[in-house]
């Protein structure tokens, strides 16, 4: 009996530590560890840069720390794919990009716009066309007259095959006629090092992206892709002014995988509601030209709905969907 006995009471605390370790997290219990925050591109680039100010300001917010590591490669693919296939426990959430919405039509990644669950959008910025300032275009209207002349001779860099600055580029292309050499790089930064290089004749990132080269008299703006002139930049037309119906955005903002429980989701979304409203976040985003554009989970959500089909139907149009 009492062999048994001790059986019984084994196999009751087996079965109460194996629901323990398989139950859910909750909000209650987290987090109880570091967070990490996987940033899908290379690090001095706009994203990255979100990021690093957004984390800065959230560890007043959260209890355990948050730490930023940048996974690249694929144009945001390799990065995305991991948060979208990670434990969906919280402790590994990432930054995710209008890439969410474009990759999986190009047949590059196994997951789709709706893998993600989102918390919290940061920031949105337009499309630039930026050159070297020793090029020799100082309008749109002479940069454009070149490409057209000399088809596929402008090398545009951009932040890799399928990433939205490639798209705004091809974008440009299919609006215009004018034909370039799309070249891929594993992030915004190091497209823009290429330029300063003179290795390629412009890049279709943001502003912001630029700005530090442009304030040095290394870069110049030629033109926004954006509905209005930025107050930062408002010296820069619109592609609207110069007769070019098109405008596109990147947006930045923290996500997780679709599977992690609602209420580990409410304290991130919680915690990031109380960092963009956070003097000290939008004060170093000023400082770096980055646009503050906070939208809570579901104003997100049909954010990344609204794009998903758009550039489903782009992509469609351009021959680059799968």
């Amino acid at each position: 009996m009492k062999s048994k006995t001790v059986i019984a009471r084994l196999l009751t605390a087996m079965c109460a530590s194996t629901l323990l370790l398989s139950a859910p997290v909750r909000a209650a219990d987290y987090p109880t560890k570091p967070i990490e925050v996987v940033v899908p591109y290379s690090a001095g680039g706009g994203t990255d840069l979100v990021t690093r100010a957004f984390v800065d300001t959230a560890k007043k917010y959260l209890p355990k720390a948050i730490g930023v590591v940048n996974k690249t490669g694929g144009g945001g693919a390799v990065g995305l794919s991991e948060i979208a296939m990670t434990r969906p426990d919280g402790y590994k959430i990432g930054t995710g990009t209008v890439e969410i919405a474009m990759l999986p039509h190009m047949g590059l990644v196994q997951f789709a716009a709706d893998d993600f669950a989102p918390i919290a959008r940061l920031n949105a910025e337009p499309a630039a066309i930026s050159v070297n300032a020793s090029a020799p275009w100082n309008t749109y209207e002479e940069f454009m007259t070149y490409a057209k002349a000399n088809p596929g001779k402008v090398r545009i860099g951009n932040s890799g095959t399928g990433a939205i600055w490639h798209l705004a580029a091809e974008a440009l292309s299919d609006k215009t006629g004018a034909k370039f050499n799309h070249i891929p790089y594993d992030g915004a930064n190091p497209a823009v090092t290429a330029l300063l290089g003179g290795h390629i004749e412009a890049v279709t990132v943001s502003p912001a992206e630029v700005v530090g080269h442009v304030t040095a008299g290394k870069v110049k703006i030629l033109a926004v892709m954006a509905d209005q002139r930025l107050p930062s930049f408002d010296k820069v037309p619109t592609l609207k002014e110069k007769g070019v119906d098109l405008s596109i955005l990147t947006w930045r903002g923290i996500v997780v995988p679709k599977k992690t429980p609602q209420d580990v989701q409410d304290v991130l979304r919680t915690a990031a509601k109380k960092t963009v409203e956070d003097p000290a976040f939008k004060d170093q985003l000023a400082k770096m030209n980055l646009t503050h554009a906070y939208l809570d989970a579901p104003a997100f959500k049909a954010a990344i709905d609204k794009d998903n089909l758009f550039f489903k139907t782009l992509m469609t149009k351009l021959g680059i969907a799968k």
